[in-house]
């Protein structure tokens, strides 16, 4: 399939260098770049391995802000922690528009809370922060949840006794079902069949979108649109996993009772109803499908590949981890689960955890903006609706911010006491109007899975330290992680 398309992209580039001279009209005054060709913009400038390292290296020639044409468009690319925190923060409402993520529209349509324009957005956002907060309608606590699960997952690792775990499907698991509590109102077994091809459709899924197909997918989606390619297997999956999803919505309704709502479905399916005879209203069924879509894959892959890098990086690491061990010792014991409060008080884990985040970079390019309205930005005019992509490895890599930026260094987030240090380079969830908005039940998942399991379990690999290799899969819109197998062994109870 990726073949079909390298050769579709042969061929097309033959034709059109031919066809075409000359070069694409001026857009306003946009900042500085590598000179486009007319369609094909610079794709002849761009490095195989992908474009993040395109992206990389003409920075090293453009500096900070500089265009770079995908395919006939320009994109403005923003390097740096300044430059990202004086666009999406100082300018965050110009800058608050939604980019496309080409192999993602057929199946959004801007429908949902992440992908919609910014007045859709705006709603939908406020409504799942809102409902997100209430988290079951005050029936149980996030950090209830989250305990629960974790104490789940330790009674699933004990059964591995010690042997070699594939930590992937379990970690999804956990994670998935934090969100399944939230949006259908109740978890399911790590066993459960239909649970699991769910999981299987969401990590494909997260692969295909970083995968060199897609990539060259967002150069070209105009005329590639109509070929095979990783666009059209993304569809077919989210397909199914929206199915299973408007089924869970329709036993919703024939069981919702608007005196006790039981989860996020239930609150949704009751300001529709509110709101039935507002022609304009955000609230009806295709932004309510869409909606928990987003929730579903955001809140199951990004903490679950978080968690996967991270033991993998402790794996390397084994005296980062006894430092671990040491204050969960000291601070929790072995008698009780960790809880939320905890987290004050163990500077050293927190600035683990901040470093996992910072080093596994797993949105190395972010989540495309666009400007709502001409832009004048350091010296530049950058037309409204011109696609904006802030790139956040820059940032989590700055090394105005961090020591040693591509060495995994705890240090990085504590200060000379020994406290933890705030650096404004961090910026794993993005910032700005467009931030994450699962970021706090995001963080609190990693606070409580990761101590949960190391206060359980040592951690051990067939590997050796020295010979753990981070290289991973692949590096595109997002980061997909090597695959590799860990031994949970049950700690001695003192």
């Amino acid at each position: 399939m990726e073949l079909s398309v390298l050769l579709l992209l042969a061929v097309l580039t033959g034709l059109l260098i031919l066809l075409f001279r000359g070069h694409p009209k001026d857009h306003g005054h946009l900042p500085p770049g590598p000179r486009p060709l007319p369609f094909l913009g610079n794709l002849l400038q761009m490095n195989r391995k992908g474009l993040v390292k395109s992206i990389l290296q003409l920075r090293e020639k453009y500096g900070d802000v500089f265009t770079m044409y995908l395919g006939p468009r320009p994109v403005v690319m923003l390097c740096g922690t300044d430059t990202i925190r004086e666009a999406l923060v100082d300018q965050g409402e110009t800058f608050a528009g939604r980019g496309t993520i080409a192999v993602l529209d057929a199946v959004f349509q801007e429908n949902d809370v992440n992908f919609s324009d910014v007045a859709r957005w705006k709603v939908l956002r406020r409504f799942t922060l809102a409902t997100l907060r209430d988290f079951g309608m005050g029936k149980r606590s996030v950090e209830e949840r989250i305990q629960e699960e974790a104490q789940c997952l330790v009674q699933e690792l004990r059964k591995s006794k010690g042997g070699l775990v594939d930590p992937l499907f379990l970690f999804q698991s956990v994670t998935a079902n934090i969100i399944c509590s939230i949006v259908f109102g109740k978890r399911f077994d790590y066993k459960d069949r239909q649970f699991l091809r769910l999981l299987n459709l969401f990590y494909e899924i997260f692969e295909l979108l970083s995968c060199l197909s897609s990539q060259l997918f967002q150069l070209y989606s105009s005329i590639l649109k109509h070929f095979p390619g990783p666009h059209r297997e993304i569809y077919r999956k989210f397909q199914e996993i929206i199915t299973f999803i408007g089924h869970s919505v329709e036993k919703h309704r024939e069981t919702l009772d608007p005196n006790a709502p039981r989860d996020f479905i239930d609150t949704f399916l009751l300001r529709m109803e509110k709101e039935k005879s507002d022609q304009n209203t955000e609230f009806h069924h295709n932004n309510l499908i869409m909606t928990l879509v987003s929730l579903f894959f955001a809140g199951t892959e990004t903490t679950s590949t978080t968690l996967r890098y991270g033991f993998l990086f402790l794996l390397k690491y084994p005296n980062i981890t006894a430092r671990v061990h040491e204050e969960i010792e000291q601070v929790i014991g072995s008698h009780r689960p960790p809880a939320l409060d905890d987290r004050t008080k163990m500077p050293y884990t927190e600035a683990v955890l901040c470093e996992i985040q910072r080093f596994a970079d797993l949105s190395p390019i972010g989540v495309p903006h666009v400007v709502t309205k001409d832009a004048h930005f350091r010296g530049f005019i950058i037309p409204k609706n011109t696609e904006i992509y802030p790139i956040l490895t820059t940032a989590l890599h700055d090394p105005r911010h961090f020591e040693n930026p591509y060495i995994f260094k705890p240090d990085h987030f504590l200060d000379a006491k020994g406290a933890v240090k705030k650096t404004e380079a961090f910026m794993p969830f993005s910032i700005g109007k467009r931030i994450c908005l699962g970021e706090g039940i995001a963080r609190a998942e990693l606070f409580l899975f990761f101590t949960t399991i190391l206060q359980n379990f040592s951690i051990s690999s067939p590997v050796a330290p020295e010979d753990i290799d981070f290289t991973p899969q692949d590096i595109g819109l997002s980061k997909v992680p090597p695959k590799y197998q860990v031994r949970f062994v049950p700690r001695m109870e003192e």
